[in-house]
């Protein structure tokens, strides 16, 4: 639009008539001339138009004589010749643009994965986020998809089930029978006859040629007639005592062999610790509740637990647990998570509110006396002779004007003939109160050093106060009897 000055306003004004005569007759040719120019332009609606460049919009201005009347015809092909032949060359340089961008692109993209791919392999970054990538299945192209089906459940060898299952196979019940006379009404004695007066469990350990050894409490078999052993398969058959060890609480038995179709291991009792699982198999309560499985843990190790047995009083080396041991427990079998015999249940504290305090010979104290009773029948120990009570159990009456300072000791109550101590010049009434510089306090600790710490032809230096006199007695040990 051009903005006329002042003076060229006013001068049009003065031709106005003139201009309103011819108005009505121009308007008329241009509607009719604008439908035409309608009528030619339609087809075109659904043309694209992109913006022109500026390139464009400067050839446009460049003709400043065009006038809109009467060129429109002649103005537009040329304009829309020249935008289509601009666009042509833009969408080609568009086009080459995209091309190059694109093969860009694509080489990154191909250079990064076949460093991905070569590299993280050799790291643990799948690994670090998705754990089971390993296991996954791929999907893309060339890989076969498996199916996935549930699969059968399969027996663990590390299963505690199987591990139980194969050592109650060596497991035992052992009942002891015994001779017992009744008497009428009378009060006449009549015939005697066994009669059942315990049950208790054991652990069949070896299995040579013709013969099954099994190892049991002593208390479990002592005094019996008769001993009947209950297998796993339901099988019973008769036992013989190989030899026993009341002050360890330990016997060994033997079967014939075509009864055992299983053995249990030892297992190394010194690598115990407390907390670890164990579990105890054997017959509580009798026949009835047969290879009960309970589960525990190692409570304590290297417990000392005073007990009193056939052989005199005798400190036992335990492991606690609080795998529950009931009475039959005895004999039965203490194991690891692998299966191996770690010990053998002997003994549990049953009191009013005492709960959970189970002990078993561990298998490292036993192995040595069941070779020896296997051996010999017997254990081989050293072989004092005398008979002992605990100096703070007897009367100080007794005490033969004992110094002030001396409170624990052994009282000698009597000696054998024809033992070590009678030759070594010991009398009853003699307190011993050392032996090789160590102090005995009791009866226990002179057992447990004889039978630990010295062993047969040795010769010990004794501390012993009589009639109120320390003196030094010499004795050399000899092999027998027992204490």
């Amino acid at each position: 639009m051009e903005f006329k000055n002042e003076n060229e306003f006013d001068k049009d004004l003065t031709n106005s008539s003139e201009m309103t005569e011819n108005t009505s007759e121009e308007e008329s040719h241009k509607d009719i001339s604008d439908f035409g120019n309608m009528e030619e332009n339609m087809n075109a609606v659904d043309a694209e138009f992109p913006i022109e460049p500026h390139e464009s919009i400067h050839a446009d201005e460049s003709g400043k004589s065009t006038e809109f009347e009467g060129q429109a015809e002649e103005a537009i092909p040329p304009i829309m010749e020249q935008t289509r032949i601009t666009n042509q060359v833009e969408q080609k340089k568009y086009k080459k643009r995209n091309v190059k961008g694109f093969a860009s692109t694509l080489a990154a993209g191909v250079i990064g994965s076949v460093l991905t791919l070569t590299i993280l392999p050799h790291t643990d970054y799948i690994k670090s986020f998705y754990p089971n990538a390993e296991n996954q299945v791929t999907s893309g192209t060339g890989a076969s998809v498996k199916k996935v089906v549930a699969q059968p459940t399969m027996a663990s060898s590390g299963s505690i089930a199987d591990t139980v299952e194969k050592v109650s196979k060596t497991i035992v019940g052992v009942v002891n029978y015994q001779q017992q006379q009744t008497n009428d009404l009378w009060g006449n004695s009549s015939n005697q006859q066994s009669v059942q007066s315990g049950s208790g469990s054991g652990v069949i350990f070896q299995k040579n040629n013709n013969i099954a050894y099994i190892v049991t409490n002593n208390h479990v078999v002592e005094g019996a007639s008769k001993l009947e052993i209950s297998l796993y398969d339901g099988q019973k058959t008769s036992a013989e005592v190989v030899g026993t060890d009341a002050l360890t609480d330990l016997a060994v038995l033997k079967i014939d062999a075509k009864y055992v179709t299983a053995t249990a291991d030892f297992g190394d009792s010194s690598t115990l610790r407390p907390g670890d699982q164990v579990y105890a198999i054997g017959n509580p309560l009798g026949l009835d509740l047969s290879r009960t499985v309970t589960q525990g843990i190692v409570s304590a190790i290297n417990r000392s637990i005073s007990v009193s047995t056939s052989a005199g009083n005798w400190d036992t080396n335990v492991i606690q647990t609080d795998a529950a041991i009931n009475p039959g427990n005895s004999g039965g079998a203490l194991i690891n998570q692998q299966g191996q015999v770690i010990g053998i249940n002997s003994l549990k504290i049953s009191e009013s509110g005492v709960e959970g305090l189970g002990f078993a010979i561990p298998s490292n104290d036993l192995i040595p006396i069941v070779n020896q009773l296997i051996k010999a029948g017997k254990v081989d120990r050293p072989y004092l002779g005398v008979g002992l009570a605990d100096l703070d159990q007897v009367p100080q009456v007794y005490w033969q004007n004992l110094p002030n300072n001396v409170k624990q000791g052994v009282l000698v109550m009597n000696i054998d003939p024809n033992s070590t101590a009678s030759s070594a010049g010991f009398q009853p009434k003699d307190i011993i109160v050392s032996m090789n510089g160590t102090k005995i306090a009791n009866s226990s600790e002179l057992r447990k050093y004889l039978y630990s710490k010295v062993k047969t032809g040795d010769e010990i230096k004794f501390e012993v106060y009589r009639d109120g006199k320390q003196i030094t007695l010499k004795a050399k040990l000899s092999a027998n009897k027992g204490a």
